[in-house]
């Protein structure tokens, strides 16, 4: 039936998708967006005085504070400001580390430093505050180094003008370089795990030729921690309190949306319960399509031809007892009286009648010889 068809090939094309979106979700699917970072920094005057007391006009008992706070969001892509459709995410979850060094000059080599890292007990956080006192504009060195997932390396200059990459995953960096390998044919004919080594190898790697069990090894001493992301910023510290902002975009990786997406339907028992019961009510349709159809089928042969279906009918319903019972012989001649009209079958009648008779003597003269033995 079409309908059976159809649902065949439905069932083989979701399960051929099912499959396709497990193999992607094996692989990362990132997406680039934009990530705006907000500086401000707030001065402040203290005079030293509590709320309803008179403030003291003493230039030795105010004191100049200033703070600066590192914040930031995610933008929607085509738009320049923050995106409040996407799922809020912590600024620090960006960053493997940040460090904000202050002018060594005015605040000295012990305490300009001032330093995050991540480590795996580390409490996620909307942004950063370092406060310090001081009356006059500060210079500033923010570093950040972004957190990327998966790990991402620098190649040395001499492979990444080679392979054309300055910054990339392990398997990315692999796979560039066995491109570059078959490309230039560089893999023994004959040993088929040694790759010949060309000039710009030689000089990368150091030898004529290598293993290519012994490539991730040697990839290792060539992989750098990729360039921080460096921000140049001024304090700047004003009379009275004030309050300044600048921002800063850079470019991060995050997962793409598409992907939950497709783990929460693979992941989802709603879904898989739904298809169950469709599947259910597929079979149960079938089934009274069937039933219905043969009996369409059976009143429409009836009414088209009476006298002949009630004669296959017959037929059919006599070749169904003969296979019941194992009996022997043709059902369509036996029902025609021209069969009981030959010859042969009046003998055949007399024989039947006759071995039946003797039977039946033979009987009845067995229980007689048993009664005169019982008399004697």
């Amino acid at each position: 039936m079409d309908l059976l068809s159809f649902e065949r090939k439905l069932d083989a094309t979701m399960m051929r998708k099912r499959l396709d979106i497990q193999e992607v979700l094996k692989k990362p699917m990132k997406t680039k967006r934009k990530l705006r970072i907000f500086i401000t920094n707030t001065t402040y005057t203290n005079q030293g005085s509590k709320e309803g007391m008179p403030t003291s006009t003493n230039s030795e008992e105010c004191q100049t504070t200033w703070e600066l706070k590192i914040e930031g969001r995610l933008l929607e892509e085509g738009q320049s400001k923050p995106d409040s459709r996407t799922p809020k995410r912590k600024f620090s979850s960006f960053f493997k580390s940040l460090i904000i060094e202050l002018d060594k000059e005015m605040y000295g080599p012990d305490s300009n430093f001032v330093e995050w890292h991540r480590s795996p007990t580390t409490q996620e956080t909307d942004g950063f505050q370092v406060k310090r006192p001081g009356d006059k504009p500060v210079k500033c060195t923010i570093n950040l180094q972004l957190d990327h997932q998966p790990q991402q390396f620098k190649l040395d200059p001499r492979l990444g003008r080679l392979l054309g990459i300055h910054t990339g995953t392990r398997p990315t960096i692999v796979t560039a370089l066995w491109q570059y390998i078959k490309r230039n044919k560089l893999q023994d004919p004959v040993l088929r795990d040694q790759i010949r080594c060309d000039e710009y190898l030689q000089s990368i790697f150091g030898c004529v030729a290598l293993k290519f069990s012994d490539i991730p090894f040697r990839l290792n001493h060539l992989f750098m921690q990729p360039d921080p992301i460096i921000i140049e910023h001024l304090v700047a510290v004003e009379p009275g309190e004030t309050k300044s902002v600048t921002h800063w975009d850079i470019s991060v990786e995050i997962d793409d949306m598409l992907k939950q997406q497709m783990n929460s339907f693979l992941m989802s028992t709603v879904t898989q319960q739904e298809v169950m019961s469709l599947d259910t009510k597929i079979y149960e349709t079938v089934d009274s399509i069937n039933a219905l159809k043969t009996k369409r089928e059976f009143m429409l042969s009836f009414a088209s031809d009476p006298y002949g279906f009630i004669n296959k009918w017959l037929m059919s319903q006599s070749r169904d007892l003969k296979v019941m019972l194992n009996m022997e012989g043709d059902p369509e001649e036996e029902r025609k009286v021209d069969l009981y009209q030959k010859e042969w079958l009046k003998e055949g009648v007399c024989r039947y009648f006759y071995a039946k008779v003797q039977q039946r003597r033979a009987e009845r003269e067995k229980d007689l010889g048993v009664r005169q033995l019982g008399g004697q």
